[in-house]
């Protein structure tokens, strides 16, 4: 057997050279010892299930308990702990008292490593495969989708006319200039009623770009609920349960907001038989298993939770 030549790569060594830092990720933040790590769990869980190239990344806390970091790593994600940021104290009243937090999310743009980021709320699940998103033109973008407006209440405001996008998913280049230039900025800008995504509309108003109308990637429950004929469910490829009582972890078909004219929510939440024959594998996964038809997403929250069940158990025992 001729000897190997000096200098050659092994295999190992040739192993070893292929895998390379990922540049690119999907990123969400979590807080506190509250529920919302199952929603991070069905984002991960979607996101393997739909065959994303890249990995979770999951900006937390100090508050977050090591116990729900471990089962975070356990389901592939990379958690990352941040400091919090704060807005300058003053007397708003924001829509949600623990929006106030949420200005932590500024914090991603600090994670430099990668060139690009997607970031999702914990509360979106993933029916499609989105990587996509990461191939849009580089610059200094924010990429976004436009939030969701009820003609007769918010024709007249300054967001419906400028155009105001939901910080639910938008697609960012991390990069300790802007990371810095939020942050000093922030300092000196009383805070609004929706927070961090006040905020961000202010800051990227020459750099916002909608993400491409022809996707439907993102999909508040309101705007399932007000106007359901302008709603193609089939094409879904993400979904925000934004609904006060929408939480698939959480949902006892008792919460306001879960019935209305038309397509009701509650209906479609009730709606088991149509997932019936899919419960193992959303015991298995977690998520929707069929892409085509995102409609009965609505109705997974009870297998969801069995699944969830399994991981509480698990959490209990550490």
């Amino acid at each position: 057997m001729a000897p190997e030549l000096a200098g050659k790569m092994t295999a190992k060594a040739a192993a070893a050279a292929a895998v390379k830092p990922a540049t690119r990720a999907y990123v969400t933040f979590l807080a506190g010892d509250g529920d919302y790590w199952k929603g991070v769990v069905g984002l991960a869980k979607g996101l393997r299930k739909v065959s994303s190239a890249y990995p979770l990344v999951v900006a937390v806390l100090p508050d977050v308990p090591e116990a729900h970091r471990r089962i975070l790593v356990s389901q592939g994600c990379i958690v990352r702990e941040i400091e919090p940021v704060y807005p300058p104290e003053n007397q708003t009243q924001f829509a949600m008292a623990y929006y106030a937090i949420n200005y932590s999310k500024l914090r991603i743009w600090e994670f430099v490593e990668y060139e690009r980021m997607v970031y999702l709320d914990a509360d979106v699940q993933v029916f499609e495969n989105i990587d996509e998103l990461f191939e849009l033109d580089k610059g200094p973008f924010i990429y976004a989708v436009m939030d969701s407006f009820c003609e007769k209440t918010w024709s007249h405001t300054p967001q419906y006319k400028i155009g105001y996008f939901n910080t639910d998913l938008f697609v960012h280049e991390p990069s300790m200039a802007t990371a810095k230039a939020l942050l000093d900025i922030l300092r000196d800008t009383p805070p609004t009623p929706s927070a961090d995504q006040d905020f961000l509309n202010m800051f990227f108003r020459d750099q916002f770009k909608p993400i491409p109308n022809e996707y439907y990637y993102f999909l508040v429950l309101a705007m399932l609920r007000r106007h359901p004929d302008n709603v193609q469910l089939e094409e879904v490829k993400t979904l925000s349960y934004f609904a006060a009582g929408s939480k698939p972890w959480r949902y006892t078909g008792k919460e306001a907001n879960m019935g209305r004219e038309g397509m009701s929510i509650k209906k479609l939440v009730k709606n088991l038989a149509a997932v019936a024959t899919l419960a193992a594998s959303f015991a298995a996964t977690g998520v929707v298993a069929s892409a085509a038809n995102p409609a009965i997403c609505f109705g997974f929250y009870a297998v969801f939770v069995a699944a969830m069940a399994a991981v509480t158990i698990s959490l209990r025992r550490i």
